[in-house]
């Protein structure tokens, strides 16, 4: 990140106009200069930049006068169609008789590199408005004052003077785009295109996702059966040290979070598993931990995970676990403060991943039963806000575990077998129930109803688990990986099922 710029030497800042009272003299008004100085150093590199943010700002947001020269001065070069990186800024003031009231060449130059990233500059723009409207009320709040204090004030002048005043900061704001009314709104095809409809998953495919970019990410479970191992292959992956998990694609990130709330040292040891002394410069500049509780639950300060995203430089923040984030889960209204919290952060950017625990199981539930998301533990908001409940079920400490998808952004990953290498750290899908796997071992071919059959271990699998083994072996056909030899109707001789086989170029490339 580049160090802030100094400012030009006996430049004053602009003050409240009229008389100001002595006990206010020692207030500085609320500004920014690092705002400032990001926000004309990133329009110096290029006239999107001043057509992105111009709509945002007018030359008196400007704290600083010199700033608001310099920005005057952009705004006329793109209006000129000419280059507004400093050389030209520099010639134009110059041209003016300006340069050495702004600080110079030197100075221009060192806005250039300023900005710590040039895709932030609306944001740092929105600092400048924001602390330009707050210097606007305090001298509006000064003026008000300042006229209680003369004789024979008249009390409804002043507040229909207030009142003015206020409406035209309303209005402002609402011209500006940068109200809360308007902060976050989107025309509808910016909406459509550009909020995550055409976004590559962050974890699976298009078909089959299980971390949506801009959806939260819940894995839940029993103590024991994995969790933490599944989680920190996907941090891993997210980090570069792995390709895929579950033989599921993974993006990757520029930096994960990771809020190591419940017993950190225990989180320590699952994660040493799979760190080799190679992966130190990556683990040193891509992962960073928080240990032990958080300064205060999410519930109570919803702008916090947002916040320490963007205090790390992070685009990825993992909770672990749900429980020690909030202050208690089974309050609806807790619930609520948390999916803003959650929601807070996602609109910034931040991919969230949470870790979470199930109820208490039922003495008279079946062990082999699907779970429902009714089995997560605490209040339905907390669900009902994620993208995508991955359900662990299985003994703890055990090898062998089901993966479930209880709800999805597309379609349904599962159930899988998994299998946990807990001396390594590592999950695996049990291949004896992959698939591909029974195709490529059937040579005579598979009807839906034979591999529902496989995959449920059931001797009359229902409608659900025949229709999802079609999906799957349509799947593979259009994949390339399997070919389909239509059926034919019944008759008098009875019909035969399509009969579904792995593909010649399938098995040559695996044998």
């Amino acid at each position: 990140m580049a160090q802030p710029t100094a400012q030009p030497p006996e430049i004053p800042s602009r003050q409240a106009a009229g008389p100001v009272p002595t006990s206010d003299l020692t207030l500085q008004p609320p500004h920014d200069a690092d705002a400032e100085q990001a926000v004309l150093g990133a329009c110096m590199h290029g006239p999107a930049v001043i057509d992105e943010i111009r709509p945002m700002l007018v030359a008196a947001d400007f704290y600083r006068p010199h700033h608001e020269t310099i920005w005057r001065a952009l705004l006329a070069l793109r209006g000129e169609d000419k280059p507004t990186d400093p050389i030209a800024v520099s010639h134009y003031l110059t041209c003016r008789g300006d340069i050495n009231r702004v600080g110079g060449v030197a100075y221009i130059h060192q806005l250039y590199c300023a900005p710590p990233s040039v895709s932030g500059t609306a944001y740092y723009a929105g600092i400048v408005s924001r602390t330009a409207a707050l210097r606007r009320l305090r001298e509006h709040s000064i003026r008000a004052v300042q006229r209680t204090q003369e004789p024979g004030a008249d009390p409804d002048e002043i507040r229909s003077a207030i009142e003015a005043d206020l409406g035209t900061e309303r209005e402002r704001a609402l011209a500006s785009g940068t109200g809360r009314l308007s902060r976050h709104i989107a025309d509808g095809w910016r909406f459509v295109t550009e909020a995550g409809a055409d976004k590559e998953p962050l974890w699976g495919t298009r078909e089959k996702t299980a971390w949506a970019s801009g959806e939260s990410l819940m894995i839940v479970g029993a103590p024991g059966v994995g969790k933490t191992t599944l989680a920190h292959q996907v941090i891993l992956a997210r980090i570069g040290l792995q390709d895929t998990v579950l033989d599921m694609p993974v993006a990757p990130s520029k930096r994960v979070l990771y809020l190591a709330m419940d017993r950190p040292q225990q989180i320590a040891r699952a994660m040493f598993r799979r760190i080799q002394p190679e992966h130190e410069t990556i683990l040193r500049e891509r992962l960073v931990v928080w240990q032990g509780p958080l300064p205060a639950t999410l519930d109570k300060e919803p702008d916090l995970l947002a916040d320490l995203a963007a205090a790390h430089g992070a685009d990825t923040i993992v909770i672990d676990s749900l429980k020690d984030a909030v202050s208690t889960l089974v309050d609806d209204a807790l619930a609520v403060a948390f999916q803003n919290a959650r929601m807070r952060a996602l609109r910034n950017g931040v991919e969230v991943m949470e870790l979470h625990h199930q109820r208490k199981a039922l003495a008279d539930a079946p062990k082999d039963q699907r779970p429902a998301l009714d089995r997560v533990y605490g209040s339905t908001w907390i669900t009902s806000g994620a993208g995508s409940v991955l359900f662990l079920t299985g003994e703890a400490g055990d090898p062998a575990v089901t993966l479930h998808h209880l709800k999805m952004p597309t379609g349904e990953i599962g159930p899988l077998q998994l299998i946990h290498d807990h001396a390594r750290g590592t999950t695996t899908v049990d291949p004896a129930l992959d698939p591909v796997t029974i195709l490529r071992a059937s040579p005579n071919g598979l009807s839906v109803r034979d591999l529902a059959k496989a995959l449920t271990r059931q001797a009359a699998p229902d409608r659900a688990a025949v229709e999802k083994a079609r999906r799957s072996l349509d799947q593979l056909v259009e994949a390339g990986l399997a070919t389909k030899t239509q059926g034919t109707a019944g008759g008098s001789g009875g019909g035969q099922q399509a009969l579904y086989r792995a593909s010649a170029r399938h098995i040559a490339a695996i044998g």
